[in-house]
This record gives C-alpha cells, structure tokens and sequence, in this order.
C-alpha cells in the first residue's frame, strides 16, 4: 500500500487474505514442492520465487505482479531474513523448556532448602551450605541467562546488491 508505486495496484482485503493464507496454509507438501523446484533451478531461494510465482497464478488480481516477487531482493535479503525468523521461532521453544527445567530447578530447591551438604571449590571440601541454596543458585543463574536470551535483537536487512 505504496502511493509511491504505480507500478504495481493496491491489494484489497482479499488479495492481502489470498497472500496469508499462502503463509498461513504452508505444508509438508509445499516444502516438497520446492525442493522439487529447486532440483531444476539449483538453487533454494529462486525455487521458493518460483514457487510463490505459481501461487500467484492462482489469482488473478495478481498475474501482473509476478515479476515483482523477488524484484530489487538478493537471495542474501531473503535468507537473513528468513534465518532471524527460524531463530525467534526457535528461541522461542528454548526458552520454553529453559524455564520448565529452572521451574523445576526451583521446585528442588524449596524441598531441600534445608538438606545439609559440604559446597566444594577447587575439587576440594570447602564450607557447608544447603542442597536447597545451591539449587537456588542454579536457578537464578539459569533464569538470567533465560532473560539475556530474550533480550537478543535479531536483525535483518532487506536493502538490495549496494545495501
């Protein structure tokens, strides 16, 4: 929705659900379809170019964009892209099980909160302390390292050959 580019008609509302659903409905069989593509083309991301170019075939109001799919791009905009994307999905998961096992951590630590044992440094013997505080160090930890993971900027560009 760009005044700027005649070349191209705005997308209605049902244009833009055509366009989701080709990324809301992605499947096995889609990925299939690719890779098939891409034992001709030799190459993933003209394969996924292709592949979005027989999407669009099935709609009319999109036959003159066709050209336009992977216009001014380098694989390299698409793949950065693409690799932030896998990375925030998959932190997401990480993060998940992080915090089940520091849940869990935690939970250790509150029933052994008074279990005596000798805390060790150097391989040796040192002061005695609680399984339950040592416990209650591990979490901490892991829930800071949770946050700084959380906290990662992942980035991308989409700026052409010269960006």
């Amino acid at each position: 929705d760009n005044d700027a580019i005649t070349e191209l008609a705005k997308f209605d509302a049902e244009t833009n659900d055509f366009l989701n659903a080709i990324v809301d409905n992605f499947s096995e069989a889609d990925a299939q379809a690719i890779k098939d593509i891409e034992k001709t083309t030799n190459h993933d991301v003209k394969a996924v170019e292709y592949f979005i170019k027989d999407k669009f075939r099935d709609n009319a109001k999109l036959e003159d964009s066709l050209e336009f799919i992977h216009f001014a791009c380098t694989s390299e905009d698409i793949n950065n892209l693409s690799y932030a994307l896998m990375l925030k999905d998959s932190r997401e998961i990480v993060v998940e099980k992080l915090q089940a096992v520091t849940d869990s951590i935690v939970a250790l630590a509150k029933e052994h909160a008074t279990q005596p044992m000798l805390s060790r440094t150097h391989g040796q013997t040192a002061s005695p302390t609680t399984l339950g505080k040592e416990m209650a160090n591990v979490a901490y930890r892991l829930a800071r390292q949770i946050k700084q993971i959380n906290q990662v900027e992942l980035l991308g560009k989409i700026n052409g050959a010269v960006g």
